[in-house]
């Protein structure tokens, strides 16, 4: 079906090494050692893994703790990417070809959807971002200290911070590829455009927490009441994402260089930094010795330092390749990110992690003192 794969989508998927005529329009299957190259299996298990560690850990925060947050972040994501996805990867399927165009695509992975634009890895991707940023922030009390909307706006920062550590690597590494000759994807930081920073990488994470915490931090709800207020979320979080995009979209399409879109973008991301730290630092101080006694810890224990490890393993892996680039590409043809403002997400990534497993800590340990007296180790 050649409206599947239109010139712009052929030669993205030319670059990114796979033909993308005649895909199969519901699932592929791969074999994981034939992939591009050596990272697209390790980011595939590592997300996917991760999203089935984050539904037993929603599942037991609903059942266990009587709160369905986690689990209306979990299904809501799915229903927001059900939502925003199929436009994104078809445009003149809805008829927004003229105004959204091809902007990017996945590479193949082990298992692919929709005529292989949509990895399951990047469905995983969805609910695990959700869960990891909700829980830092929950676990550093800033919802319970400051309400959904700071709650919501620390959710925003903790994306973006964890977000970019892996937005910033993957067009370097070929996890998927922006169609350059798209304005949409103008103006770009590096080989990331920067509005996609701004809104998928931080607006819509922060909206989709917002409603859930205002949705479903009720106590013992019942299945058919999480499961609409899951609905209406997700539903929610798109139309919500648009309203918060726009002033990023002013004069778009006028000419030039999107000085002014760059411009305002720096702006948004400098208040969300600004904020996100004052946040953060409020939220560290707060537990730093002392420890709320989280329920249900052991996600926020394990998984977000394990994603932030093993993306920095591939950061580190990547480096010389990275070195080496030449006017921002590197010699096998791919762009590569910002060095300075990974090495900021990372950092910041690196702090929420702390943090949090600090915070996690039982509300008995105080300075690194055990509830029953003896030394934490």
């Amino acid at each position: 079906m050649s409206f599947t794969c239109e010139q712009d989508a052929r030669e993205v998927a030319d670059h990114l090494g796979f033909v993308c005529d005649d895909a199969n329009p519901i699932v592929t299957f791969r074999n994981p050692f034939g992939l591009d190259n050596w990272t697209l299996p390790i980011l595939e298990l590592l997300i996917v893994a991760g999203a089935v560690f984050a539904l037993i850990h929603a599942w037991r925060r609903w059942r266990r703790d009587g709160d369905a947050v986690n689990l209306t972040l979990w299904f809501g994501s799915l229903v927001y990417l059900a939502i925003i996805e199929p436009p994104l990867y078809f445009p003149s399927w809805f008829g927004l070809n003229e105004y959204v165009g091809f902007i990017f695509s996945h590479n193949v992975f082990t298992v692919q959807f929709m005529f292989d634009r949509l990895p399951l890895y990047i469905v995983a991707f969805y609910p695990v971002i959700s869960a990891v940023t909700y829980e830092v922030v929950r676990a550093l009390g800033i919802f319970e200290r400051r309400g959904p909307l700071a709650g919501a706006v620390a959710v925003a920062f903790a994306s973006q911070v964890f977000y970019e550590t892996f937005d910033q690597l993957g067009p370097q590494l070929k996890w998927w590829a922006w169609n350059p000759d798209n304005m949409i994807n103008q103006p770009m930081f590096t080989s990331v455009p920067m509005n996609s920073m701004w809104v998928f990488a931080s607006v819509s994470f922060g909206v989709l927490a917002w409603l859930a915490a205002k949705f479903s931090a009720t106590k013992d709800l019942s299945g058919g009441q999480v499961t609409l207020r899951t609905l209406a979320a997700g539903i929610l979080t798109p139309i919500l994402m648009v309203v918060l995009a726009a002033p990023t979209r002013v004069g778009v399409n006028t000419g030039g260089e999107a000085t002014l879109q760059r411009t305002l973008v720096i702006i948004l991301l400098a208040i969300l930094w600004l904020v996100g730290l004052w946040l953060l630092i409020e939220g560290t101080r707060a537990t730093w010795n002392r420890p709320i006694g989280l329920a249900s810890p052991q996600f926020v224990r394990v998984y977000p330092a394990l994603y932030l490890g093993v993306l920095t393993v591939l950061w580190i892996a990547s480096a010389p390749e990275f070195l080496g680039a030449v006017d921002g590409v590197t010699d096998r043809g791919t762009p590569i990110g910002s060095a300075w403002y990974s090495i900021l997400c990372i950092a910041g990534s690196a702090w929420f992690v702390i943090a949090a497993m600090r915070a996690a800590r039982p509300a008995g340990a105080v300075a690194g003192v055990g509830e029953k007296g003896a030394v934490a180790v």
